[in-house]
């Protein structure tokens, strides 16, 4: 009979675990405050870089122009962002947060920052960066580009 090795055995497993946690954590406080964690990670990267395109944007969080293209769509309708056509060019297009959005983002920032906290609060400074670094170098060793959105 072939031997299986536990679930409990695999560190998959327990990045799964623990994540599944945190991220429904995360995801409940920032849909308390209007919106999603997909459209939390493009205000942020909105906040950071000010008035973008949607190419901009998708290469900035690594989604595709379709996906960007929906969640600019839910912030227009939020408005917690406001598009911008170019006079030259109607396809050309920018979208910029609006002062509800700039307001927003470092509300969300915050719940971000506390949601660590919650999880993460009990391991001292060096462990917290060892786990930080050694979940970074896993994602640096496959080259993914993508940001955690789901």
């Amino acid at each position: 009979m072939t031997r299986l090795s536990a679930l409990e055995n695999h560190a998959g497993y327990w990045l799964r675990y623990v994540s599944n946690h945190v991220s429904h954590a995360f995801a409940q406080k920032v849909e308390a405050q209007g919106v999603t964690v997909s459209e939390w990670v493009l205000l942020r990267q909105m906040f950071g870089t000010g008035a973008a395109n949607p190419s901009q944007l998708a290469e900035a969080v690594g989604m595709t122009r379709g996906a960007v293209s929906k969640l600019v769509e839910r912030l227009l309708q939020k408005k917690l962002a406001v598009r911008s056509f170019s006079e030259g060019d109607r396809r050309y297009q920018t979208i910029k947060l609006t002062a509800a959005g700039k307001r927003l983002v470092p509300v969300l920032a915050r719940l971000a920052d506390e949601n660590d906290r919650e999880f993460f609060g009990h391991l001292t400074p060096e462990e917290r960066t060892g786990l930080v670094n050694l979940l970074q170098e896993i994602v640096r060793r496959h080259g993914w580009k993508d940001l955690p959105v789901d």
